[in-house]
């Protein structure tokens, strides 16, 4: 007994260390291609927003790690896998993302094109507020809720029908949308809301492939979604 709980210990502790890695990388790659397109380090706005992505993820680490490890371990273990839709669409994701961050530095500093008062900023700062509730009610009540697709059939999936679930079938990708509305009015460049505007397309069409494969492959699905109508936002779609 004691072996086998040394061992899964040890498992826990890679998976954490591994996602560390993986947030010090990013947060490294973030400071690159938002600082040098802005051609300084003196951009108080965006150091906030790296502070906010580094301490947030670094605390659902934590939480993930005390209170559901099955997902941080799903989370930081499945890269490369799921559905080849899905691979097209990361990747689409991930390339607006990163052109979000530099147009942003070449927008709000570098050339000042837009010119974003302050209390306008803070407004797309105060999104991120509602939209960290969100995805962290998420996460809190789906185990499931892996960064890929795939039917966890290996984990005895089943459909999560509480907390936010019992509001919109997909509550994730809608705090993520709040959120990528948010970043570029933060950041005070009205530019940088045309690849966030991409980025949010590509969440809405992931939501409806998901939502379709979740119909066709996961049981029980197909009668969740006649229960709760609405995949991203209450009362319209």
């Amino acid at each position: 007994m004691n072996d086998s709980m040394g061992n899964g210990s040890g498992k826990k502790d890679n998976t954490s260390i591994k996602r560390i890695l993986q947030i010090l990388v990013v947060s490294v790659f973030m400071i690159f291609i938002v600082f040098y397109p802005a051609g300084t380090l003196l951009w108080p706005e965006a150091w906030i927003l790296i502070v906010l992505y580094a301490s947030s993820v670094f605390g659902a680490l934590l939480w993930l790690r005390k209170h559901d490890p099955a997902l941080l371990k799903e989370r930081s273990e499945r890269q490369g896998e799921g559905k080849g839709w899905d691979k097209i669409l990361i990747s689409f994701y991930n390339l607006f993302l990163f052109i979000m961050l530099a147009l942003c530095g070449l927008d709000a500093v570098r050339f000042k094109w837009s010119d974003i008062p302050v209390g306008v900023e803070m407004i797309g700062f105060l999104l991120f507020v509602p939209a960290g509730i969100i995805m962290f009610l998420a996460a809190k009540e789906n185990t499931y809720l892996s960064s890929i697709v795939r039917i966890q059939n290996d984990r005895q999936q089943r459909v999560v029908k509480t907390g936010a679930y019992s509001i919109v079938r997909h509550p994730m990708y809608a705090g993520m949308i709040l959120l990528f509305m948010g970043i570029p009015i933060a950041l005070g460049s009205l530019y940088g809301l045309i690849p966030a505007g991409a980025v949010i397309i590509i969440l809405i069409i992931r939501t409806i492939l998901e939502d379709r494969t979740l119909k066709t492959e996961l049981e029980g699905y197909a009668d969740y979604s006649s229960e709760v109508k609405y995949r991203l936002i209450p009362g319209v779609w």
